[in-house]
């Protein structure tokens, strides 16, 4: 049974939300999320690809030949991972220093391809852009709430935009090793952890 256009968008907010429930994109979630302005800028960067590579996907689907069809979704994807690159330097410089190598790799990204191999291909246009949309949307949201535990526990403050705003006193002392690599995998593990949970229940 096809699920209806509101399922199609909400599903990507929970019940397959990237990084929590697929398991896919953890290279770059593990990487820019020590502040959540970090987090909002890839989320938003990669959203802006899913949606974008989605929706052409779709709307080309019987006209790309089945044997090279990987090949066309990749030049899709890099095609929107160029303009997202070219608008961030344009708009958010700094923002783009930080992200760094992560927004090209962006055409790399599993969930990118994924969902285009996965769904797009076999959708129609708005489907598909919902569903981008919805994924999209879902992993930004993953994305801040690492980054909220991460920065908050690590720092005592939470970054937007470039202010940090201090959340806890003076006296308190920044479990700095969550703002680590190694931090970064506990804390995912953790919220892995406290997803199954609530999803059981």
């Amino acid at each position: 049974m096809a699920k209806s256009l509101t399922q199609e968008f909400v599903k990507g907010l929970w019940d397959e939300v990237p990084p929590f429930r697929l398991v896919l994109g953890l290279c770059p979630t593990l990487a820019v999320t020590k502040s959540i302005e970090n987090g909002i800028g890839m989320g938003v960067a990669t959203t802006f690809v899913l949606v974008g590579s989605n929706v052409l996907v779709a709307a080309l689907r019987k006209f790309i030949p089945a044997k090279v069809r990987i090949a066309c979704y990749i030049v899709i994807i890099a095609t929107f991972v160029t303009v997202v690159e070219l608008l961030m330097q344009a708009y958010a410089y700094p923002l783009f220093l930080k992200l760094g190598i992560f927004i090209p790799l962006i055409v790399v990204n599993c969930i990118v391809l994924g969902r285009a191999e996965a769904f797009a291909s076999k959708n129609g246009v708005f489907r598909s852009l919902l569903d981008g949309l919805g994924i999209g949307i879902g992993y930004t949201l993953a994305l801040m709430a690492l980054a909220a535990v991460r920065e908050l526990i690590g720092t005592g403050a939470l970054t937007f935009w470039v202010t940090p705003i201090q959340v806890f006193g003076p006296a308190y002392k920044p479990f700095s090793f969550l703002v680590q690599a190694p931090g970064a995998f506990m804390a995912l593990g953790l919220m892995l952890c406290l997803m199954n949970l609530a999803g059981k229940k």
